[in-house]
């Protein structure tokens, strides 16, 4: 399993890691704007892992709360910061198969067996998905603020915001929607083909 799980992680694009390091190097000293950022940029990552394995709101709560304390606990002895996504995403799915564990003491074996095999032929699966839109995510940090605003209504709201809105709200043209959207797009493309997915 944990060799599945390391054939599929990624490292971060440099400018991430490079900010990364830095964050870590301030929460090492005690900064706690540098924490909340560090948190703030991969809390969607590590929620995003137990939301996949369907787990309640509380058990997601407890198992991110659960992953900080220990990203917290060993930032001062990572050894290679570049690869912190990958550390979060194997510790996320660690802190999930330990919780499924304890879970699975409450039910009766038959439905212990029958979770404990789905989730562990579903992580590879899992991890590619999360490895996408952990991408996305962090393409979308390099683009132009006027074209995370706009893919963001346009893709990402439900429902979508109709273009007259979008263009009301960008202070554009409503017939520019099309264009502008179109060479966002196009350069979030471009960022994405930097990632090795």
């Amino acid at each position: 399993m944990e060799k599945d799980v390391k054939q599929f992680l990624i490292g971060a694009p440099l400018e991430i890691a490079s900010d990364d390091e830095r964050l870590v190097r301030h929460c090492v000293n005690g900064d706690q704007d540098a924490w909340n950022k560090l948190v703030d940029r991969y809390k969607r990552l590590i929620y995003s892992i137990p939301v996949k394995y369907r787990f309640n709101p509380e058990d997601r709560a407890d198992i991110f709360q659960s992953v900080c304390v220990e990203l917290f606990t060993n930032l001062p002895k990572l050894r290679n910061i570049k690869s912190l996504r990958s550390w979060l995403l194997t510790v996320t799915l660690h802190k999930c198969f330990h919780w499924e564990k304890q879970r699975r003491r409450q039910m009766e074996l038959e439905a212990l067996d029958r979770n404990t095999a789905k989730a562990m032929a579903a992580a590879p699966d899992i991890v590619k998905e999360v490895r996408r839109e952990q991408a996305v995510r962090d393409a979308m940090e390099r683009l132009p603020p006027r074209c995370v605003e706009m893919i963001r209504m346009l893709f990402f709201e439900q429902p979508p915001v109709p273009y007259n809105e979008v263009a009301k709200r960008l202070g554009l043209a409503t017939g520019s929607i099309g264009f502008v959207r179109s060479r966002c797009l196009h350069r979030l493309q471009e960022i994405l083909q930097e990632f090795e997915l």
